[in-house]
Order: C-alpha cells, then structure tokens, then sequence
C-alpha cells in the first residue's frame, strides 16, 4: 500500500534508500562555540534508525561572527568544526541514509548582540517580528557572504557529508534578497528574478567549481503568503516557479518547497489550526515545472499523506515535527505498524521552547509527544530491569499513560486504575475545540500502545487502598489528574448559571443560542470560547491581565484568535470578577478601577485547575507513592508526559 515510499530515488550522484526527508529543524543542541555536539549526534542517527532516506541537520551558520541564529546552532566556518561533522556522518551512514547540511545565514531575522550588532539584509529593511538593527548589505558584502556558503560547502565535502542544502526560505538571508518584500536593491542582485536569484547563482557556481559533483539542494519559502497579513508583495506561486526553473539551470540537484517567513510564521510553522496537505499545491506545481527531485512539505503525519504527495509527482515527502515527535515513523509505515505512530500534534511546543531557548541557556527545543526527542543521549536505550514486577498507575490521563508505557518497555508489569469509563483523561476535553481534533492522534497513540504491551487497564475504577493492598504492587504512581478552579473569594459562583471548561467540553453542558461570559483566557478558556461560539453562543471573553492569552504562545494564540474574532467574539482584558448574581457579573476594570456590570445567560469559570486530593487512607499508609502530572502541579501535556516519563525511568 506505501511501497513506493520505500522506493530508491536520487539526488544528483547520490541515491536516498526512500522518500522520507527529515527536514531542517532548529533544536539548540550545538556545543556554544558552534562545534557539533554528541545530543546533536545522538539526535540525528535516531532519525536515521527510525527510517528517514535523508536527514536534514538544523541551520548550519556560513559565518559565526555575523550570522549565528542563537548561541546554539551549528557553524560551518572553521575547519575545527569538520571532525563533528565527519562523526555525524558516520552515525547516519549506519543507517544507510544520507545526511545533508543546510547552509544559512539569518540575514535581518537574525539577533544583532550575538552578531555584531547590526544584521545584514539586502536592503536595509528589519522584520517586523524581532526588530533588530540592519544594514544594507554592499556589493563586497555579497561577494564575501557567496564565498562564506561556498567554504561551508567544501568542508561539508571534507567531513563526508553527502550534499548541503541552502537555506532560501523562510525570511533568512537568501530568502530576503529573492523576495520583492525585502529586496529592494536597484543594482545586479534586484529588480528582476534573475538579478534576485543571483546570489544564489554564484553560491551554486562557486560550488560546482570547488566541489566538483557534489549534490546541492535548494530550500526555498515558493509563498511567504504576505496577502494573510494585509501586505502585498513577497514570494508567490507564480514566481516560485520562474525562480525552480532558474535553480534547475543553475545545477541545484533537488528543490525543496516551504512557505512562509517570520512576519507570516504560521504559515511556515503552522499552529493546529493548518490541516494536512493544506499547501501540497506549492511543491506539486513546482514539480511539474522542473525535471530534478521537488521535495515536499505540508504538515503530513499519516503514511496517507505523504502518500498522496508522491501521486502528485512530488518525489520526496518531507517532515521536521512529525519525526522529532516519532523518529520511528518511517520504519513503523514500512512494518505495517501504522497504529503505533505516535503524531506530531501541532501544539509548536518545539518553536516555543526553542525561542525560551535563546534567553534561558538551560532550555533545548523539546517535543510535547516525544519526552526522549533531544534527550536520546541521556534516555536510550531504556534499561530493562523490569524483571515483571508490578507496578500499579491510578489514572488513565497523559501521565499515567505515559508512565505505563515506559514501564512496560522496561519490563515492568503496570496495572492501570481508572475512574471513568475511557482512557485519556484532559485529553478527551481537550480534544473537543474547533481544530484540535489532533488531540485525538495521542490517545489512540497510547491505546495501541496499551495493546501492544498488553497493559492491563481496569476502566471504571475508584483508586482505594483496599485496591492497593490487593494489587501488592512493587510502586505505586499517583496520576489522578486535577479539577476546575472556583475561587471563593468571589461571590456567587455556587449558582446553576455557573459552568466550568470540562462541563461544555465534555457535553454534559450543551448550549446554543446563548449570551455567554467566559472568564480566563488561558488557553483553555479562549478554546472553550471557540467551542461555544461554534455552537452558535454570542461570547464574550474578560481577563484580569492586560492582554487576552497571557503566557500563551503567541503562534497558537494569533491561530485560535484568528477563529474567534471574525466570528463575533468580544475581547474584554483589564477586567477583575469580584462577584456573581443572578445571571449578572460584576468587573472591575484594573487600569481605571471603574465597575462594570453586564448580565449573561451562563457564565463559564477558567481559571486554572487544582491537583484532585488523593484517598488519605492511601496517603496515609503509602508514602512511597509517587505522584506525576496534574495531581502533582497542574501543567501543559508535555508537563504531564515528562513527569510520567521520569518516574517510569526512576523505578
């Protein structure tokens, strides 16, 4: 059914053993001089194992002293760095894939302290997302950036790499000077296409003269989707095409099609909100104009998918998050274990925690699904010291899941006790908002897995002592979730007009027709917020912060956002809940302190959650038990999977 993924295909001189890319991810793994380091290795031979044809590494930077993207990418302009390079080829080969290097510079995208204090751009012009210091680049400038990609490449020559890739998308440097958003130059690199595509011209040539046949890929955004956002001008279609022609004559041995740059950054990483296959348009038209290989990316994550790329004429599928969260992903497709893929929600946890990286030097980009995803060198391989002891879970939630499997693949015995009816926990809510169906993907994720390793799972089940003593397990770990907070300092949120999150979510509340208050925008409640509105409820949303969504990620906020207003939600931040009567809430607004007064059918409380307290008889005579998740601090799922990860790990 998948066979003609698994089918050889060529790029240039070399041949990939299949059509699965790992494509180019920032992860700031890289040791702080820029060199590789033995995480980034571990990282990459394990997309590798799992079943990628290629592997793509992260930006690689021409030059360290102007063009880092943080103080944790790896750099290509010292041949101190070529031994790491050469290692990480080696551990990739094992596998009988190919690794590519891609080859970048910021360009005004990039942090000007780290870079001598002011980025180069083509014309002078700073992103509106990071405003950083910019220069026009000169004419010598240019000439000495074209021969800064061109010694990264002879290096990559040098330490084994099998080809590199330049980085033309996405608002960095190449990006820049193709784009008529941010190329305004009037001399020989602007104007025109070709005069735009010229410095890349040069990089290829300079290239082919100092390495000879040695494969090339160009990674370009075909739409930066400029009109989203009210601004016309940028990449488009109809250009991308004129420009893969220009490549092909050029010498670039494969194209590889993205989308977007930072000023349009949903559009290049997307949020939940994008479905699968959403932008396959862009690489199928692209490879239809040219003769060498198109790889292709659109948020795919189901065999399916990629499936319907390659019908498409496209000849590689190409995925960053979906095999950082299942590096397994190819080899479980080819098995026939399609059940077992563990799929990339879209939660952007790995661009967040990237971003956090750049201000805390102790934050890695990390994966919500995938605990071991950057961690491989510490984590595998997992003992197996299980020996079949037992060890029994209360609740079915991420946690207790996540605990459970990895207890299981060490060969533990886990026994899970579950209250309700169904496994999942918060997922089953959170899985209910417009577009978050992907949610989903995770508990079927670990159903299978349940399967698997024949995880036992008693449904329906309070988590009591006499259970415990019954079950005489060898550890026992509390996973018993968390509740809704109703603050009672605030009067009258013991009425029936008061709802929570999980009761709209779950269905035992259904409303339509409805003027509604949602108070909290926290994820859950701008989403809860959707929820109803989709149900065809006027709503209104009040915070207490100054802004709607405080601390929220600000892709995964502008994409809910993005539903809610076009669809008549009203925002109301700076305003405090002091009480609640019938059907009536009183603010108080904290800029001015003024009162406002406005009546609601319902009125929808979300203001965080609290551990749920676990039976005192257990509490009492079991103090070894081991508590993760929500029932230890309420948090995010990747929270929630960590903690249940470390304790199955721990045992």
């Amino acid at each position: 059914m998948y066979e003609k993924l698994f089918t050889e295909h060529n790029i240039g001189p070399v041949t990939a053993k299949n059509r699965i890319v790992f494509e180019p991810m920032g992860n700031y793994y890289a040791e702080l001089d820029g060199s590789v380091s033995k995480r980034d290795i571990a990282f990459y031979a394990e997309r590798a194992k799992g079943g990628c044809g290629i592997v793509m590494t992260e930006v690689a930077s021409v030059n360290s002293k102007t063009g880092r993207g943080n103080l944790r990418n790896i750099c290509t302009d010292d041949d101190k760095f070529i031994p790491g390079y050469k290692e990480m080829a080696d551990e990739v080969h094992k596998y009988g894939s190919l690794l590519f290097v891609e080859l970048y510079h910021p360009g005004c995208q990039g942090i000007a302290p780290i870079n001598g204090g002011s980025m180069a751009s083509p014309s002078g012009q700073e992103s509106n997302l990071i405003h950083m210091p910019t220069h026009e680049m000169t004419v010598e400038e240019i000439k000495a950036t074209v021969k800064d990609f061109v010694d990264g490449a002879v290096r990559m020559k040098k330490a084994d790499v099998d080809g590199v890739v330049l980085h033309a998308a996405h608002g960095y440097l190449l990006c820049e000077f193709i784009s008529t958003y941010t190329n305004h130059r009037t001399d020989e690199y602007g104007g025109s296409i070709e005069n735009r595509v010229r410095i890349i011209k040069e990089i290829i040539e300079g290239i082919r003269k100092e390495c000879g046949d040695y494969p090339i890929i160009i990674r370009f955004s075909a739409d930066e989707y400029m009109r989203e956002i009210g601004i016309e001008g940028g990449m488009v279609l109809e250009d991308a095409v004129e420009m893969a022609k220009l490549f092909e004559q050029y010498g670039v041995d494969a194209i590889d099609v993205s989308s977007g740059n930072y000023e349009t950054m949903n559009w290049a990483w997307e949020p939940t909100g994008f479905d699968e296959g959403w932008k396959m348009k862009n690489a199928e038209t692209i490879a239809k104009a040219v003769s060498v290989p198109v790889i292709g990316c659109s948020v795919i994550r189901t065999p399916e998918g990629a499936m319907e790329f390659l019908d498409r004429g496209v000849q590689f599928v190409g995925s960053a998050r979906q095999f950082f969260a299942d590096p397994d992903w190819g080899n479980k497709v080819k098995e026939g274990r399609v059940c077992e893929i563990r799929k990339c929600i879209s939660c952007l946890n790995c661009m967040e925690s990237l971003m956090v990286a750049n201000e805390d030097n102790g934050i890695r980009a990390q994966c919500t699904v995938n605990i071991e995803g950057g961690d491989e060198i510490t984590y595998l391989p997992l003992k197996e010291d299980g020996a079949g002891r037992k060890v029994l879970i209360l609740g079915a939630g991420p946690a207790g899941l996540e605990a459970a499997v990895v207890a299981a693949r060490r060969g533990f015995a886990p026994v899970i006790v579950e209250k309700d009816s169904c496994i999942g926990g918060q997922l089953n809510l959170a899985n209910k908002p417009p577009k978050k169906e992907k949610i989903t993907w995770l508990i079927d994720y670990y159903q299978a897995m349940l399967d698997k390793y024949n995880i036992k799972v008693c449904l329906n089940t309070e988590a009591t002592f006499d259970l415990i003593k019954s079950e005489n397990p060898y550890k026992v770990i509390n996973a018993i979730g968390s509740s809704p907070v109703l603050l009672g300092a605030i009067k009258g949120l013991d009425q029936p007009f008061i709802i929570t999150p999980p009761e709209v979510l779950s269905g035992k509340c259904k409303l339509s027709g409805k003027n509604i208050c949602v108070v909290g925008s926290g994820m859950t409640g701008i989403e809860t917020a959707e929820f109803l509105q989709d149900q065809g409820n006027n709503i209104e949303l009040y915070e207490m912060a100054d802004d709607i969504g405080p601390g929220l990620f600000f892709q995964n906020l502008i994409d809910v956002m993005g539903r809610l207003a076009p669809g008549g939600c009203k925002f109301f931040p700076k305003h405090q809940l002091i009480s609640v009567s019938e059907h009536e809430a009183k603010f108080k607004k904290t800029d001015t302190g003024e009162d406002v007064t406005a009546k609601f059918d319902n009125i929808v409380i979300s203001l965080g959650t609290k551990s749920n307290d676990l039976d005192e008889e257990i509490k009492k005579n079991c103090p070894e038990v081991i508590s993760v998740g929500d029932a230890s601090k309420s948090g995010r799922i990747r929270a929630a999977l960590e903690d249940g990860y470390k304790a199955a790990i721990s045992l």
